[in-house]
């Protein structure tokens, strides 16, 4: 650990986190800089440890940057247990302080972090001199306070018990079971014994009863080592064992140019993955396998940790040529691969600290509706326009390349069209229904977005699709291409509709900001910015702000004043238009979304807690 000097701009970078944090968000900027300055600023390396279980307490910490682990005592085993990870604007370790009692849980830096620290005789002065911090304080810890009483006590269910039977067993799906840790254990005058590995929310007993409906749910604790037992009867062999997916749908065969070749090795994580609900899987040398189920990453516990080149040699297989070389030369590649069957996953190989790593999402073979994945009707009504722009913005893993499948799926089923799309790598597959569809891969069949654009307009298309807009010559073809007469459909990480206008204007040179703005005005027909949600109970829900264009937003557009399309977007409901706060304010009264899982995921908490009574 080393103590660093807070400098001028230090202190910047130190009060923008603190804006971030629960804790200091809301405080006045004086009293958010007198807050950042009565801390310590300190430096932890790797593997170093911040707080220990059982020390005295006499500090808490802000997060800045990096990551730690937070570590507990199993309290029959005795064995460590981690419960969870913190990052930046997180707080740690108050409760110590105001109780003046040990540590509760150890903290250990995952990686390099910087993190504020207050000592005790600090934090007494900031609640003595800044009543808004006082209060803050009280609103965080009513809020863990809350969070832990929806909790359930679990009684025990004991150890030494037998595995339940396969009749039971069945009672419940295994991917549920996998998602949510549980399993069903037996069932007595209407009553399913079901055991958990950690305290469960009521929505994810509510979901049970739903499942079996007319019985009684009672939850019980279950250690891991029983649970594994239970699951590997469950399914009928290892816990590593593949698992079929479900028939969902129509199936859609891979494209010629993907590798056909499989890796025993890895097809049988992925077929795991798919069953078990998983989005993204986290492959890298020196560490077990992760993966992320409803948002949370998630370690695989019962995989061995990986060599530092095991992950090359499990996925070399499944690689082409073309991605073997361009890893060779530049330390990363994407591709796709394909299980038939299963899925399809986006593949990124890199290299690490700790030798080659990879990250792989699935791409599921069945491309759901617009309505299925709960997107208004101005949605489907943008890919009715003859011509012009529409954006789907988001940050990365917020859905976009979903919706963008549907909406060119509703095309494909609609109208009698050309469609091509320019992806990198190419993710979902679509048959040619009434229109015909090229699906063009940056790589095997393309140098670069913005030449396949460029080619574009060569091959008489009606719709084009780009994968994403990440350069200026790529924007401005897509927005000559949209002038022309041709409908185009593109991808920003942008989390807002007037955040995605402001980054097109400005990553065009100042003197040709005018000319953009103009052609953009008459270019955009809508953007569609979303997010994912955590849903209550399980899955997630994407929370959507729509902008549809009008003339009104097209002459604001073009005279840079895109700040006032918001009032036109809260006067022009009917014509669709939807704010992120109206509809994520909506799935929380309709409690498919927690408040506090809402205010995380939007770019303004301060109105969105407004508007929910917080």
């Amino acid at each position: 650990m080393r103590q660093l000097d807070m400098d001028e701009k230090t202190l910047e970078m130190v009060a923008m986190t603190l804006r971030r944090s629960e804790l200091f968000e809301g405080l006045p900027e004086p009293h958010l800089i007198r807050g950042a300055k009565s801390g310590t600023l300190l430096h932890f390396t790797e593997g170093e440890v911040l707080m220990e279980e059982g020390q005295p307490a006499d500090s808490f910490y802000v997060v800045l940057t990096g990551e730690a682990t937070v570590r507990v005592t199993h309290p029959r085993r005795g064995d460590p247990i981690d419960v969870g990870s913190l990052t930046a604007g997180d707080v740690v370790g108050e409760m110590g302080p105001l109780l003046d009692e040990p540590r509760s849980a150890t903290v250990m830096a995952r990686e390099a972090i910087l993190a504020l620290q207050f000592k005790r005789e600090v934090l007494l002065s900031l609640f003595e001199h800044l009543p808004q911090f006082a209060m803050s304080m009280c609103r965080m810890l009513a809020g863990r306070l809350q969070n832990a009483s929806r909790m359930i006590p679990l009684p025990d269910h004991g150890d030494g018990a037998e595995p339940p039977p396969s009749d039971v067993l069945g009672l419940l799906p295994v991917d549920f079971c996998r998602r949510n840790r549980v399993v069903p254990l037996s069932v007595e005058d209407g009553v399913l014994k079901v055991g958990f590995m950690a305290d469960p929310s009521p929505a994810v007993v509510a979901s049970i009863g739903d499942q079996v409906p007319g019985m009684e749910v009672r939850a019980v604790r279950v250690d891991p080592t029983f649970w594994d037992r239970a699951m590997e009867g469950r399914e009928g062999g290892a816990a590593g064992e593949p698992v079929a997916a479900p028939a969902t749908g129509e199936a859609a065969p891979a494209p010629a140019a993907a590798p056909t070749a499989s890796s025993p090795g890895l097809d049988r994580i992925l077929r795991r993955m798919v069953a078990e609900g998983a989005s993204d899987l986290f492959l890298g040398g020196g560490v077990r396998p992760y993966w992320r189920v409803d948002g949370d990453v998630i370690e695989l516990s019962d995989i061995p940790v990986f060599g530092a080149d095991q992950v090359l040699e499990m996925l070399e297989p499944v690689l082409a040529q073309r991605n073997l070389d361009e890893f060779a030369e530049r330390n990363d590649t994407d591709c796709a691969h394909a299980i038939p069957g299963v899925a399809r996953f986006r593949v990124n190989l890199f290299r690490d600290t700790r030798g080659v790593g990879a990250v792989l999402r699935v791409i599921p073979d069945k491309i759901l509706p617009l309505e299925k994945l709960g997107m208004p009707p101005a949605v489907e009504s943008m890919c009715d326009h003859p011509k012009g722009l529409v954006l789907v913005t988001g940050p990365t893993g917020s859905g976009k390349s979903t919706t963008l499948a549907a909406m060119i799926d509703h095309i494909n089923r609609t109208r009698r069209s050309h469609i091509i799309t320019m992806e990198d790598p190419v993710e979902f597959v679509h048959q040619c229904r009434k229109s015909l569809v090229n699906q063009r891969e940056v790589g095997p069949h393309t140098e670069s977005f913005n030449k396949a654009l460029r080619a574009a307009l060569r091959e008489d298309p009606d719709i084009v699709l780009v994968g994403e807009l990440r350069d200026l010559e790529t924007i401005s073809l897509a927005l000559e291409t949209a002038l022309t007469g041709h409908l185009v459909f593109g991808t920003l990480h942008t989390s807002t509709a007037i955040g995605t206008i402001d980054r097109i204007v400005d990553i065009f040179p100042a003197e040709d900001q005018n000319r953009v703005r103009s052609a953009l005005a008459d270019a955009l027909k809508g953007v569609v910015a979303q997010t994912l949600c955590k849903r209550i109970g399980g899955g997630r829900v994407a929370g959507c702000e729509i902008l549809v264009v009008n003339s009104a937003v097209a002459n604001l557009i073009r005279e840079g004043k895109p700040h006032q399309v918001v009032n036109v977007m809260q006067t022009g409901k009917a014509e669709g238009n939807q704010l992120l706060n109206e509809h994520l304010a909506e799935l929380v009264k309709a409690k498919v979304v927690d408040a506090q899982e809402a205010l995380s995921k939007t770019p303004e908490p301060r109105d969105l807690a407004k508007t929910l009574g917080l």
